[in-house]
């Protein structure tokens, strides 16, 4: 049977996933414009994905109609302010699908469970569930803070080179939460290198007084994450972390793979 000219266009085309592969080319070059630090031109982003300039002139065509793309002055692209609501709305779902691994950790470990993200230099907490003792930590969902004074900033930042954290440092500054607060970007360093060496962060009594949080990273999110528990000082002991520590991780990488299922669920 003859096939149809429509159906061998780029637009119609299937995908390896089966797909329609001129949306997942599109997305594909929006995530290299984020990773590039949000601005290209056009031959770079033909370096980076392999892809002809015709092709990629086209796509980026269609996404500065619809507003996820704007050209710059420079004739350079930027992504566009459209985006910003797609996002805004993304990570309040992100807390959402969250919140039954925070329950099981609030289960397993006895201590409010938290989810923070890296929202440009600061941490956002998105998602939180609060311990059943009578003495607990309670963290305001939406509460931004600076990273070097917080378990779930050093687990996100661990993974940066250190030039980036320095940069970042530099930009916020180091203001001290408590006595027991890092200052310098030395010491932030180290304790980050302390970070990779052992698997997960702690705060110390470094954000508040009395108060101690574990960390771990979740492993290939779609964007800088973290899990944590905190709690008093006297709850959250030495002994207690080698327990909880497993747990964390554990539930961080199920969280992970919970991220990373296309759709969510089963395929309709």
């Amino acid at each position: 049977m003859p096939t149809s000219s429509a159906s061998t266009t780029d637009s119609a085309r299937p995908a390896a996933s089966g797909g329609v592969q001129s949306l997942e080319r599109a997305f594909d070059l929006l995530e290299r414009m984020a990773d590039a630090g949000g601005e290209v031109g056009l031959s770079e982003l033909s370096a980076s994905s392999g892809l002809p300039l015709p092709t990629i002139h086209r796509l980026m065509r269609t996404l500065v109609a619809c507003g996820y793309v704007r050209q710059q002055p420079n004739r350079r692209y930027a992504l566009g302010p459209r985006l910003i609501r797609l996002g805004e709305s993304a990570s309040r779902l992100l807390g959402t699908w969250a919140r039954p691994y925070l329950a099981r950790l609030v289960e397993e470990t006895g201590e409010t469970a938290n989810m923070a993200l890296l929202d440009g230099d600061e941490i956002v907490y998105v998602a939180q569930v609060p311990s059943k003792h009578s003495m607990r930590m309670f963290t305001e969902v939406g509460r931004r803070v600076l990273p070097h004074s917080t378990g779930v900033g050093k687990a996100l930042l661990a993974g940066f080179p250190p030039q980036e954290v320095r940069a970042l440092l530099g930009r916020t500054g180091m203001p001290a939460a408590t006595d027991r607060t890092i200052t310098t970007p030395e010491g932030f360093l180290a304790a980050l290198e302390e970070v990779r060496r052992q698997g997960y962060a702690i705060d110390d009594n470094e954000q508040e007084i009395g108060v101690r949080c574990l960390a771990v990273p979740v492993p290939d999110a779609p964007t800088a994450a973290a899990v944590s528990i905190s709690g008093p000082a006297g709850r959250v002991t030495e002994s207690a972390t080698e327990r909880i520590v497993p747990v964390l991780q554990e539930i961080a990488r199920e969280l992970s793979e919970a991220l990373a299922n296309p759709g969510g669920g089963p395929a309709a």
